[in-house]
């Protein structure tokens, strides 16, 4: 098993999770905004839910990005 230091992530390999994670935050918002004044609200609802998820995640790595090394 390897040291922590050995297996740290670096800035780009965050950077490249950020990315991604955005990438699916993205598709969940073009998902619900059609849904806007539909009669599926328990949908739209659970979309923007999700979408707000992804936006804490990307900024809880965003900040993990500050702290790692380069």
């Amino acid at each position: 098993m390897s040291s922590p230091k050995e297996s740290s992530p670096n800035k780009a390999e965050i950077g490249a999770v950020i990315e991604g994670i955005e990438s699916y935050r993205s598709r969940a918002a073009n998902l619900a905004e059609p849904l806007i004044g539909t009669p599926n609200e328990d949908l739209l609802a659970t979309l923007w839910e999700a979408e707000r998820a992804l936006k804490n995640a990307i900024r809880a790595l965003q900040r993990g990005q500050k702290l790692a090394k380069s």
